[in-house]
Parts: C-alpha cells; structure tokens; sequence
C-alpha cells in the first residue's frame, strides 16, 4: 500500500470516527435504548484483545445455521451509538444508515429462515494509536461448506482501542458487483 493511500484512509477513519461521535451524541439524546456505558459488555476479553480478534468477532455473532443471533454480543462489539452504513445506489444519498437495532430488524428475520456465513478472506489494517480502520474483504454462504460463496464486498470498519480492549465504531459496506470488482489488492 502506498504511503498516499496510507494518508487517504487514516484522513477517512478521522472523518469516521467524528461523524459517528457526532451522530452518537444526537442518539443519546434522542433516548435510544442501546446500551449507555462502554463499562458493561457481555464479551469475553480474548475475543477483543486485538484488531483481528473483534473483526473476527463481528463475523462470528452474524454467521451461523438458520436461527436466532446473540444480539446481545453484537450490541457489546460496539461502543454506544455504534452504526452499519451500507453503500445503496438507489438511496438519495447513496447510502443506507442504520443503528444496531435497525440491522437486527432488517436481517434477524431473515437469519431465523437462512443460514448465513460470513468471513473475512483478506484484511488491510491501518493503525494510528488507540484507532484503526480495517477494509476486511468477506464472503457469504448460505452453509459454512457451500463451495461457492453467494456474495462478496467490503466491509470499512473503524476500531477503538479503550479500556484495554478493542471496539467497533462502525461498519460501511459495499456488494461487489460488476461495476464495483474487488480489487486485486483487496483479495488474498
């Protein structure tokens, strides 16, 4: 990776985290039900003791057979008013936002009737200090040993480290599509 590209995505996970900050301050005012304190988690410590470790995590609580989610777990990956942002062409601005509360709501329902494995197949890590942004290249299958995954993307995770621990503060996606391969660089 260049020392350009290097500078580009550090200047994007900065705008990241003061947007989400910005946007998680409004949500607490709004009185949103979503935990309060970075103190209470239900997350075991190894399970977020490094960058890979809470990427690895994020994958582990949404995959799994046809079911329920540990909904829970996921809320305590995250700091309080963490988001999900996926890239949407057909939104007005391009981009669907979305609380944890309202990606349980959109995908919990369909989870309960399809299986749905996620990994990660290649991940680029940008660290400054107690932040960092991943671009984690993922597949998804229906069953863990589906030969073919039925999707790809990447997920843009921004990560902080606090409490001797890492957190999500948020995730933005985007399908690969036709228009949008994944770069060679992006792939293992």
């Amino acid at each position: 990776m260049t020392h350009g590209i290097k500078i580009m995505l550090v200047m994007l996970l900065g705008l990241a985290l003061m947007s989400v900050s910005i946007s998680a301050s409004a949500h607490e005012k709004e009185g949103a039900g979503a935990h309060k304190t970075m103190a209470s988690t239900n997350i075991d410590p190894k399970e977020v003791a490094t960058i890979e470790d809470a990427v690895n995590a994020v994958y582990a609580v949404i995959s799994g057979p046809a079911g329920p989610r540990d909904w829970v777990k996921m809320r305590a990956l995250f700091v309080p008013g963490g988001r999900l942002a996926v890239r949407n062409p057909g939104a007005d601005d391009g981009i669907a936002h979305m609380t944890l509360e309202d990606y349980e709501n959109l995908v919990g329902p369909q989870f309960l009737k399809t299986g749905f494995f996620e990994r990660s197949i290649h991940n680029e890590v940008v660290r400054f200090g107690d932040i960092a942004h991943v671009f984690s290249t993922y597949e998804s299958r229906h069953a863990a040993d589906d030969e073919k995954p039925f999707a790809r993307g990447v997920n843009s995770m921004q990560l902080l480290h606090h409490d001797g621990r890492w957190w999500l503060v948020s995730i933005y996606w985007q399908a690969e599509s036709e228009d949008a391969p994944i770069p060679a660089a992006f792939l293992p």
